[in-house]
């Protein structure tokens, strides 16, 4: 599928770096119908709402992400809230985008929907192996839902849905949303707020031991173009950078590029989350995409 100026996109979002990420990309490059669910208000819940925006706009591609996200606090608050926004979302849309024909859907998972305890780095073939970490469950469930219905409506109906899981994602917006925003986003606040007053000490979520992927935000739009332009496949797939690091690790890097001094203590009392979470992204290397931007470059343009 090849995306051209005149083509109408859709990107559903919460206003957070996926969704501005994409948006600005598509109108950089000059497209003229782009429209983002946040900036034009669309609640994408309300599926009145968002079937007489198909039926007005008929767009031809869309990009389908979380309507609430977050990190462990985040979720751990919000439960209710994660799994009925993202499913009442992505059943209207993707109900929508099969009834208005849309030439392509890409559905935008998480990492979350794998199991807690199942092998690294983790394949595809993982999903709905064992039990889920239970501080994300409501919401994993949620993106596990949109991957059904997107198999489900391409099986019985012949939409062209497609689902990816990204690493998580960060870029110069990671820490502009505190009450929601996942770990690299907040230590590098925590860090720039350390260094702007004068802080002597910051304090980490966590024992530090556990271990993530980061993707920066261009090579997910990289990503995301790649898959929509090259990928039919009814299976799920994976795109990460491959670069493995621990929390603790994470935390010095962000330190250092940030100017702090001080001492970094970490909170054993405070949840982990996952020990480990890392993708496994031969399949779409394989079909010739890799990320370009190393997490060191990447916290360069952040902090």
């Amino acid at each position: 599928m090849n995306m051209d100026k005149s083509s109408k996109i859709l990107i559903v979002g919460h206003g957070g770096i996926i969704e501005n990420a994409l948006t600005d990309h598509f109108l950089k490059q000059g497209f003229k119908s782009v429209y983002s669910s946040s900036r034009m208000g669309l609640d994408s819940t309300i599926q009145t709402s968002v079937y007489q925006f198909f039926q007005d706009i008929r767009p031809d591609y869309v990009f389908l992400s979380s309507t609430k996200s977050g990190g462990i606090e985040a979720n751990k608050n919000n439960p209710g809230e994660f799994i009925y926004h993202n499913i009442a979302s992505e059943t209207s849309v993707i109900y929508a985008a099969w009834k208005f024909q849309v030439k392509k859907l890409l559905f935008i998972a998480s990492s979350c929907i794998y199991p807690r305890e199942c092998p690294q780095p983790i394949k595809e073939e993982y999903l709905l192996t064992g039990p889920l970490e239970p501080t994300s469950e409501p919401y994993s469930i949620a993106k596990i839902a949109g991957i059904k219905l997107c198999q489900g409506f391409r099986k019985q109906h012949g939409l062209n849905a497609i689902s990816m899981v990204p690493a998580t994602i960060y870029g110069r917006e990671s820490h502009e949303d505190l009450k929601n925003t996942h770990v690299l986003g907040a230590l590098i606040d925590k860090f720039k707020t350390a260094v702007k007053e004068g802080q002597k000490e910051v304090t980490v979520w966590g024992s530090g031991q556990p271990t993530r992927e980061f993707l920066y935000a261009d090579d997910f739009v990289d990503a995301c173009l790649f898959l929509m332009k090259t990928y039919e496949s009814n299976e799920l797939i994976n795109a990460g950078s491959g670069e493995e690091i621990s929390i603790k690790d994470l935390a010095r890097l962000i330190a250092e590029a940030a100017g702090f001094k001080g001492q970094i203590v970490f909170d054993s009392s405070k949840p982990d989350g996952a020990p480990r979470k890392v993708l496994d992204s031969s399949k779409i290397h394989s079909l010739g995409w890799s990320s370009k931007i190393c997490l060191k470059s990447g916290l360069k343009f952040l902090v």
